[in-house]
């Protein structure tokens, strides 16, 4: 595939990294010399100066004959116009836009985006992405990361051996003998910093972050009996006012009326604006450093904070003194992969990367065959794909055990009729089955294989 990505930042250069992996031709272009030159060391790209929104930049970017465009640049209006330019003059099939301004979103400009107005077949807002993952976080306490697939029908959590886990040092199998009726399959294990997909045999140990996948109303039982039984959020305070913190704000004022969250924001302007924004929500203005406004603000009664400022060292940090205060669990939002992995040592309970997240959300219309949507783990090191079966997909009428999959490939349930199936040796897919499965990154190939209806789907 041939893909033009408008944008080297952080995410820009994230997904040009991932597809560039896979074996696709990538172009990236950003109007920074030094981004440019960066993505030309460290990534098998062509890396090219300009604007992404000037059809000469396109053009010398391979777009007569690209497959997907996709514009991440720091400037929604860069983004729309480059989709545009691109459906215009160079019918590119597929354009992505990252747009971050909350204005272009609302429902009463949504009209912007359809097929008779700009070209754009796909909108990515991070911030709406990104406060998603930390309200389905807030809902399922004890789990370092939650996805949603099926329609919210199946999830899949990542879940941390504690001390005090009753199933360390148990085979899988005899743990599927131990609860017969749980639904929930083990599909990828983080163990001392490497990806391992376990079978049968595999034995979890103190210290595994565990990825399962399971039906929605099997979370609760599957915390505890990982040794996990923290209950829900009631008091929550947001450190940052920006984008997500008000998203985050407002979604939890409209879902959930018996929670109480307070916001520190540090900009008096922002945080006055935000505060006529909000409803219930308290909204103090300071530094969330500060112990003292730590303590107005009732750290200490608190069940969880959560940091989301635009400085991922301040959210690490205001993460480490809340948990220091007596707040029971932490969140907070990082950038950097180096901070990523070492977030855990720190005491803080989990994190959110908004361009993993972000380049999560984009993968899932970049994979062929019917691929609905997908979730990275481990920094990238691993997916959990929604595919769809269908009468011509090859893997239809044939047990699991007999398609030759893989060690990198672990199927974690099935949907029928609305059902949750947790797949077996034995299990045969059938035609509009849904099926959410475990691909580590090297295997990703053979599952677009598996799901393809036929050689030029895509």
């Amino acid at each position: 595939m041939k893909v033009i990505i408008c944008g080297a930042g952080q995410v820009g250069l994230g997904i040009a990294e991932r597809l560039a992996a896979e074996g696709n031709n990538v172009a990236i272009i950003d109007s920074s010399q030094e981004l440019v030159q960066r993505a030309n060391d460290m990534l098998d790209v062509r890396a090219i100066w300009g604007n992404g929104a000037h059809p000469d930049v396109l053009e010398k970017a391979g777009a007569r004959d690209a497959d997907m465009l996709i514009a991440v640049t720091l400037y929604d209006e860069v983004n729309m116009v480059a989709c545009q330019v691109a459906r215009t003059l160079f019918d590119i099939p597929t354009k992505i836009a990252r747009i971050r301004s909350q204005t272009y979103l609302s429902e009463e400009y949504a009209k912007l985006f359809s097929n008779q107005s700009l070209s754009i077949d796909h909108v990515i807002s991070p911030e709406i992405e990104v406060g998603n993952v930390v309200l389905r976080r807030l809902a399922t306490p004890g789990a370092f990361d939650t996805a949603s697939f099926v329609d919210g029908k199946v999830v899949t959590i990542g879940i941390s051996c504690g001390p005090d886990c009753p199933v360390v040092d148990t085979p899988l199998d005899q743990l599927a003998g131990l609860f017969p009726d749980l639904p929930a399959t083990v599909v990828a294990v983080v163990r001392k910093g490497e990806l391992v997909v376990p079978h049968h045999d595999f034995q979890l140990k103190f210290g595994d972050d565990v990825h399962l996948v399971l039906p929605v109303d099997q979370v609760a039982r599957t915390l505890k009996i990982f040794g996990h039984d923290e209950r829900q959020a009631r008091r929550i305070i947001i450190a940052g006012g920006g984008n997500i913190g008000l998203y985050v704000a407002r979604e939890i004022e409209r879902r959930e009326p018996n929670v109480r969250v307070k916001i520190i924001e540090v900009n008096r302007k922002r945080a006055l604006e935000i505060a006529d924004m909000l409803r219930r929500t308290v909204v103090l203005h300071g530094s969330s450093l500060s112990e003292d406004l730590l303590r107005e603000a009732e750290v200490q009664a608190s069940e969880t904070l959560v940091a989301v400022t635009n400085d991922e060292q301040v959210n690490i940090l205001t993460s480490v003194l809340a948990k220091q205060l007596g707040c029971q669990r932490s969140m907070c939002l990082v950038n950097s992969a180096g901070y990523s992995t070492m977030i855990r040592s720190f005491g803080i309970d989990a994190q959110v990367n908004p361009r993993a997240t972000t380049a999560s959300r984009i993968l899932q219309f970049v994979r062929r065959g019917r691929i609905r949507s997908v979730h990275s783990i481990h920094n990238g090191d691993g997916e959990l794909i929604e595919a769809d079966t269908l009468e011509t997909t090859g893997v239809v009428g044939k047990p699991l055990s007999t398609l030759g999959l893989s060690d990198g490939i672990r199927f974690g349930a099935i949907v029928r009729g609305g059902k949750v199936i947790a797949p077996r040796g034995e299990t045969e897919l059938k035609a509009k089955d849904r099926v959410v499965v475990f691909v580590r990154r090297d295997t990703i190939r053979e599952v677009e294989q598996l799901f393809r209806v036929s050689p030029d789907y895509f």
